[in-house]
């Protein structure tokens, strides 16, 4: 071999060398990247918040009367019936105001029996006396005036007879008026009905005002609170108790308004009270507020528990796992491969031809980890997912399959 031909392997061989080493040197450059397989899988749906135990109803027992509390009739944690006893006022001022109104409407009572049995036949009595009276006057009347036409009467006795004659006409006017005013529907009776009414109604209120000496569960329930004792002297309107009334407990949370298009009436949740976090129990949402709260952005939603456990007390924290969507065999991909999610243009990186290519994505239902893909991509498409490396769309890969 001459030296020429020597030199000119020499030359090729440190070409390929070169060669080489640029290619590996560009592959080194190239950036790996993370991928994950768009793929179809089983997808549900999932909306976990924090909520609390709520009674059926919240009573706040208040006095509508002044005065001094005699005794108390239950304490924080006592179960009550309705019509126990929770609070006794002071009430000597109202038995004593009820004890005057029933004097009153006897009183009352007395005069309207009165004029019903014994007004009426008085006034028919003086009637006919009056009558009978007028009668009489009007035959002296005649009489006189005959024997002063004759001379045999005088002036002063004609006088005397006209003047009686009026005086026992007017007595029967009164009498007339008097036993017209003593009948059902007269003056008098009105009166005396009225007087009565007055007195009854008196007596209801002085009654009512007694009532309210004595606080009474208005239900069956649990006393959550007391704010008074024996001895204090209490205002009307102040909360004396908090009593939560028997019945289904139902759990309440506030999600972010934002998930309410997912929300609805019947569906199926799992809860557990952080107390007993072994204790697991079933719910049902019942119950969406028709508001949004405009200082929080959540809306209020409540779900029955059919079959509660004996462990649940009112305001108990529970855990909510609430299944809001269900599809089978949806496209998926990691959540964490889409760029902009929650904006109304997520989109992600693909890998073609070893090149990242972005994609523009329109999206279902979020899993545990994953996102439906409902438009953008098919099955077995290769997204990347972040990691070390953030190439840009265009750029060439190598890739590490993490699925």
């Amino acid at each position: 071999m001459t030296r020429a031909v020597r030199r000119a392997l020499l030359l090729v061989g440190l070409g390929v060398l070169l060669a080489l080493g640029v290619v590996v040197w560009a592959f080194a450059k190239t950036p790996r990247v993370r991928t994950a397989t768009c793929r179809r899988v089983d997808l549900e749906q999932r909306l976990v918040a924090s909520g609390r135990v709520m009674p059926p109803a919240r009573i706040s027992v208040s006095a509508m009367t002044s005065g001094l509390v005699l005794a108390v009739g239950a304490i924080e944690g006592q179960h009550v019936h309705a019509g126990d006893l929770l609070l006794q006022i002071d009430d000597a001022q109202a038995k004593n105001d009820v004890a005057l109104a029933k004097a009153s409407v006897a009183q009352a009572s007395a005069k309207v029996e009165q004029l019903r049995r014994v007004g009426a036949i008085v006034a028919t009595e003086s009637l006919g006396q009056s009558q009978t009276n007028l009668a009489k006057a009007l035959d002296d009347l005649e009489r006189t005036q005959k024997l002063a036409a004759k001379g045999a009467a005088t002036g002063l006795e004609l006088d005397n007879a006209r003047r009686a004659v009026e005086l026992f006409r007017a007595q029967k006017n009164a009498a007339e008026a008097q036993q017209a005013a003593a009948q059902p529907m007269g003056v008098d009776s009105r009166v005396a009905l009225a007087n009565q009414l007055h007195a009854q109604t008196q007596l209801a209120g002085a009654m009512v005002r007694l009532a309210q000496t004595r606080l009474s569960s208005p239900h069956d329930g649990t006393v959550l609170s007391r704010n008074v004792e024996a001895g204090d002297v209490v205002q009307p309107g102040r909360a004396l108790m908090i009593v939560a009334t028997d019945g289904d407990e139902q759990l309440v949370f506030n999600p972010d308004e934002r998930n309410l298009a997912v929300v609805a009436r019947g569906q199926r949740a799992r809860a557990v009270a952080d107390a007993y976090p072994q204790e697991v129990f079933d719910a049902e949402v019942s119950y969406i507020a028709p508001a949004v709260d405009p200082q929080r952005g959540s809306i209020e939603v409540r779900l029955s528990v059919p079959h509660p456990p004996a462990f649940l007390r009112p305001d108990m924290t529970v855990s909510i796992d609430l299944a809001v969507a269900e599809r089978k065999q949806a496209l998926a991909i990691p959540k964490d491969a889409v760029r902009g999610f929650g904006t109304p243009g997520p989109w992600v990186l693909v890998v073609e031809h070893r090149h990242a290519a972005r994609r523009d994505l329109k999206l279902g239902i979020v899993g545990d980890g994953s996102v439906e893909v409902g438009a953008g991509l098919k099955e077995g498409d290769e997204v990347v997912v972040p990691g070390e490396h953030a190439p840009t769309p265009g750029q060439r890969v190598r890739t590490e399959r993490i699925d």
